[in-house]
């Protein structure tokens, strides 16, 4: 789990590189460990879930499991799309308790994570 602490950073500097007024879309692919038991995958994605109802800077949560033909997903299988006002709310997330209680859930069955932070454009 050596890269968890090197996604925090990396989350942290993300943020900091946001425009400070403008939403922000926390994009979040998991892969999980070939061992992970489904009820255990099914926690995860279900605390995740929960998270729009326990941290108010939330504003949309939208989330689904791989369904793509192109065999490009190197193993991934689930992906979140997190909206938030502002890189301020991403930072309130991310070091909301709730959020810090299901990265604890998920460690032992992750084998690797991808996100990105981004702002729309139109």
């Amino acid at each position: 789990m050596r890269f968890l602490p090197v996604l925090t950073a990396l989350l942290m500097t993300a943020t900091a590189a946001l425009s400070a007024d403008a939403p922000v879309r926390h994009v979040v692919s998991f892969k999980f460990k070939k061992d992970a038991a489904p009820a255990d995958i099914r926690k995860v994605e279900e605390a995740f879930a929960a998270l729009k109802t326990k941290i108010p800077q939330i504003q949309s949560l939208e989330w689904g499991t791989n369904v793509s033909g192109e065999n490009l997903d190197k193993g991934f299988t689930h992906m979140w799309v997190v909206s938030f006002a502002d890189a301020a709310a991403v930072k309130t997330y991310i070091d909301h308790p709730d959020h810090q209680a299901f990265v604890q859930l998920l460690k032992p069955t992750l084998e690797d994570a991808f996100v990105i932070d981004f702002q729309p454009r139109r």
